[in-house]
C-alpha cells in the first residue's frame, strides 16, 4: 500500500515545489517506487523533472475530467528516477469543470485506485491556493508535508493551512494526518529564521523534520536544467539535505507501520 503525501502551503515560495521534486528523487535513490503528480497549473515540478509540460497527450487534468486514465497519463522511467503524472495550464481548465462533477472532490482519489499498489510514495505538488485542485489532493491523501520559510508570516500562514486540514478530515478525509514541517531556505546565521524554528518546534514538537533545508545556489539552479538537485549536484548542500529528509520520511513511516503492527497489551 503506498503512503500518499500532499506537499502543500497556502503561501508561495516556500520551496514546496523544490522538496516535491527532490524528495521524490531522493526517495527513488533509496529503491522506493515513488510517482509524483503534478497539480499546479504552473506545472513546475513536471519541467524540474525533465517533462515539457506543453508537450504530454495527457496531463492531471485529463485523469481529473474522465478524459485519460491515470495509467495513460503517467510519465515511466523518466531520467528524474521516479514517475511523473504531469502538470500545467490545462489545470487551471480542470479547476472549472470539477465545479460541475458530481463527488469532484473525490476525482483524484478515485483515479489513484488503479496506480496505488504500484508505489511505495505517491507524492502531490499542490498549488500555492485553496481550490478545487487542493481539495482533491488532500482528499486523496493520507498526511500532509508542509514545508515553510522560517519567517515573520510563516505561523500566520500555517494556521490558516491547519484549519484547512481540519475541515478536511472532519468531513471527507478523516484519517488525514500532518505528515511533518520541513523548515525550507534556512539560514542559520538570520536571528529571526532561529526564533521562527524553536517556535515551530515548541508547538508542534516531533512534527517538525529535524533537517533543514538550505538556501543553496546549487538547488536554485537545478529546475533550469530539467533536473532534481541530486542529479544535476549529488555533492551540493541541497542534495544531501533532500537525502537526509528521504531518510527521515522512510524511517517515520518504518516507525508507523510498526506501532500499528504491534498488537495493544491490556
Amino acid at each position: 500500500m503506498s503512503r500518499i503525501i500532499a506537499v502543500t502551503n497556502q503561501k508561495g515560495g516556500v520551496g514546496k515545489t523544490t522538496t516535491s521534486v527532490n524528495l521524490s528523487a531522493s526517495l527513488a535513490a533509496m529503491k522506493r517506487r515513488v510517482l509524483l503528480i503534478d497539480m499546479d497549473p504552473q506545472g513546475n515540478a513536471t519541467m524540474g523533472s525533465g517533462i515539457d509540460k506543453n508537450n504530454v497527450e495527457y496531463s492531471a487534468c485529463d485523469v481529473l475530467l474522465g478524459d485519460s486514465s491515470i495509467q495513460d497519463a503517467i510519465f515511466r522511467d523518466t531520467d528524474a528516477g521516479y514517475d511523473v503524472l504531469p502538470g500545467n495550464a490545462d489545470l487551471t481548465a480542470a479547476e472549472v469543470g470539477l465545479m460541475e462533477m458530481e463527488g469532484r472532490e473525490q476525482q483524484l482519489r478515485l483515479a489513484l485506485e488503479a496506480v496505488s499498489e504500484q508505489y511505495d510514495y505517491v507524492l502531490i505538488d499542490c498549488p500555492p491556493s485553496l481550490n478545487m485542485l487542493t481539495i482533491n489532493a488532500l482528499v486523496a491523501s493520507h498526511g500532509v508535508l508542509i514545508p515553510m520559510q522560517c519567517e515573520y508570516y510563516a505561523l500566520e500562514g500555517l494556521t490558516a493551512l491547519l484549519d484547512t486540514i481540519e475541515q478536511i478530515r472532519s468531513s471527507v478525509n478523516e484519517a488525514l494526518v500532518i505528515e511533518g514541517l520541513i523548515r525550507t531556505m534556512f539560514d542559520p546565521r538570520n536571528n529571526l529564521a532561529n526564533q521562527v524554528s524553536s517556535q515551530l518546534i515548541l508547538h508542534f514538537g516531533d512534527k517538525v523534520y529535524r533537517t533543514l533545508i538550505p538556501r543553496n545556489v546549487r538547488l536554485a539552479e537545478a529546475p533550469s536544467h530539467g533536473l532534481p538537485i541530486l542529479h544535476y549536484d549529488k555533492t551540493s548542500r541541497g542534495a544531501l539535505s533532500y537525502l537526509a529528509l528521504a531518510g527521515e520520511v522512510i524511517r517515520r513511516e518504518e516507525q508507523r507501520d510498526h506501532v500499528e503492527s504491534t498488537p495493544a497489551t491490556a
